[in-house]
């Protein structure tokens, strides 16, 4: 079973720190096309608690939103306002309960690369009118902007082989894969059918531990300001930490009053690369840092 459809998956502590996306993304899946069709339909695959359509569903008349997780279901229906918003859930893969030629633009934001394309591809060239477009995008691993010795212990406690403390398992093997590989390498390998698709277009940009420069606000558009403690509540969202706590269940979290989970303890080790905030003592919290994500976007048209 995926993580999201665990009972010990919050879908309320997800979508509270969870990215938005920003006018400019949604200007972009608009504009390929032309999709501004106000008597037209658009599909949401995977659609989590809601934020794609809910930005998207102005713009149609009939929106509908799917995902396979019944609490992202739930939140996404009690948080998402919009008459014209059909939530249900359901797999990408089975698409059975849409007619033929029925949807104007179909998208899916962080979520295509759990997909089995072999299934998926065949529905939506089915369901996608022909004109219609496709818009895939999402985000792999954030970087902290020039604070590469932070970002190589994230990237230590993310994605590294051993132990990151003596005697303690980092978060690596609890990832779900193939697809947060998949993810990782910006979705390269999908490949968009040509018998049914065309004008594909793709628009990555990608970021490391050592990134400085960051691109302006077009290309790097996934990027935010926020707090050190915002940032370890994003890290709490990953999958992967809600595998390593299933697996270490007495690990609880400092605000619990426990010793420290996976996240306490890796912001520990960033505090003893970055001086300057552990000097702040507990108010490292509050460090205010620039954060970008590598991010993809995959497009095309149905002939």
């Amino acid at each position: 079973m995926s993580v999201f459809g665990r009972v010990t998956f919050s879908a309320a502590g997800y979508a509270a720190a969870r990215p938005t996306y920003p006018v400019s993304l949604i200007k972009t899946v608009l504009g390929y096309g032309d999709q501004t069709r106000s008597n037209g339909t658009v599909l949401d695959l995977g659609c989590g608690h809601g934020v794609a359509v809910k930005e998207l569903a102005p713009h149609f008349t009939n929106a509908i939103a799917i995902d396979p997780s019944a609490g992202m279901i739930e939140q996404a229906s009690q948080s998402t306002k919009g008459s014209n918003i059909t939530f249900r859930q359901g797999n990408a893969e089975d698409l059975s309960f849409l007619s033929d030629n029925s949807v104007d633009l179909v998208v899916s934001a962080q979520a295509a690369h759990w997909f089995n394309y072999a299934k998926v591809w065949p529905e939506l060239a089915r369901v996608v009118k022909p004109g219609g477009t496709l818009s895939f995008w999402g985000y792999k691993d954030n970087i902290i902007v020039d604070r590469p010795r932070a970002n190589k212990v994230f990237d230590k406690f993310c994605y590294g082989d051993a132990d990151v403390l003596p005697g303690l398992e980092g978060m690596n093997q609890y990832w779900e894969r193939p697809g947060r590989d998949i993810l990782r390498d910006l979705m390269k390998d999908v490949q968009i059918p040509e018998s049914s698709w065309t004008n594909v277009k793709r628009i990555l940009y990608d970021v490391d531990k050592d990134t400085t420069d960051v691109a302006g606000p077009e290309t790097a558009w996934m990027r935010k300001d926020l707090n050190l403690g915002e940032f370890a509540a994003y890290v709490r969202t990953f999958s992967a930490y809600r595998g390593w706590m299933d697996a270490h269940p007495e690990k609880k979290s400092r605000e619990q009053g426990g010793d420290g989970d996976i996240v306490d303890l890796m912001f520990d080790q960033i505090l003893e690369v970055e001086p300057e905030w552990k000097a702040l003592g507990d108010r490292w919290q509050d460090v205010q840092v620039e954060t970008v994500w590598g991010t993809y976007i995959l497009q095309a048209q149905r002939h």
